[in-house]
């Protein structure tokens, strides 16, 4: 009998998460279907390992473990496209981000990053629209943001974003950024609430804002000389599987979102929603970045952003 084909996924939440929840959707679904002829091996959270949450890139990347997921923006320096989806405001909605990372945009986006990295992309996850959490004061125009240290992504698109904004951008991983959280000494954060929920920041930071200023999606990728060498029946098993788990974990991230909500309002903390104006304000002052990026991108790629 021939050794099962290993197949090792991973990511950087605890498997209560959307995310760790799809992972086992795409493991349950093909454990199902092939039995032996697969062994699957689940690795919720690497940073409970000692890694950093950047690092499932590198360990998908050199074969350590076959699948992983990470946002798009860790993946920027390398692939300078990905940087296209980091602008702000560049979706109104799900439903639009959504028809674009599932058509022409997703699919540019990820021949993009096969072309430069060793993974074959599945399907994008879905991170969502970001909002801006701080220790400091409530946020309703730029001018609350000044001089306040927020960490973003790696990311100059998210950099630039929130030094127009007037905020100090500084661009760190996720683990240094919770450390630096919980010691006082990073004012400010951006992410979907349940991400703000999921890593305890609503216990340090009083102060959230719907901004809906990023919406980012996680690529779902593949260690691409292992999926190439599988079976033919194997390989579209994982695609079906991929494709279904990201409308699973889209539909858990609008749940996440609103229980995530609950959360952070049972803890005592503000939530700021924003009206037209405000939100105007936020429109106006990253203007010049949406302006060069019609240069820095070419106008095809916002013609692959479904209109609404």
């Amino acid at each position: 009998m021939n050794k099962p084909i290993q197949i090792r996924m991973g990511g950087y939440g605890p498997p209560t998460t959307g995310f760790s929840k799809s992972l086992k959707f795409i493991g349950s679904t093909l454990q199902a279907e092939f039995g032996p002829r697969v062994a699957i091996e689940y690795v919720w959270n690497i940073m409970d390992r000692g890694y950093k949450a950047e690092d499932i890139l590198t360990l998908v990347e050199n074969g350590e473990m076959t699948l992983g997921y990470q946002s798009s923006s860790y993946l920027t320096d390398r692939v300078p496209e990905l940087g296209f989806v980091d602008l702000p405001f560049l979706f109104v909605n799900n439903n639009q981000a959504r028809a674009a990372m599932d058509g022409a945009l997703g699919q540019h986006l990820a021949a993009k990053t096969e072309e430069r990295i060793n993974y074959r992309i599945l399907g994008w996850f879905e991170n969502g629209f970001r909002h801006i959490s701080n220790r400091l004061r409530p946020v309703h125009l730029p001018a609350d943001l000044k001089a306040m240290k927020i960490r973003v992504l790696p990311s100059e698109i998210q950099r630039r974003t929130f030094e127009l904004l007037g905020a100090v951008a500084m661009r760190m991983d996720l683990t240094e950024a919770i450390a630096m959280i919980k010691a006082g000494t990073l004012d400010a954060q951006e992410n979907p609430l349940a991400n703000t929920v999921t890593y305890g920041v609503h216990k340090f930071h009083k102060f959230h804002t719907l901004t809906s200023h990023f919406y980012i999606s996680r690529p779902i990728f593949l260690h691409r000389p292992s999926f190439e060498a599988w079976p033919d029946d194997l390989k579209r098993a994982m695609q079906a599987a991929v494709t279904q788990a990201v409308a699973f974990q889209r539909q858990l991230a609008v749940e996440e979102h609103e229980q995530s909500r609950q959360a952070i309002e049972q803890a005592g903390c503000e939530i700021v929603e924003l009206n037209a104006k405000e939100h105007a304000a936020f429109v106006e002052a990253v203007t010049p970045l949406l302006a060069d990026a019609r240069t820095m991108y070419g106008e095809a790629m916002f013609g692959m952003v479904p209109k609404i």
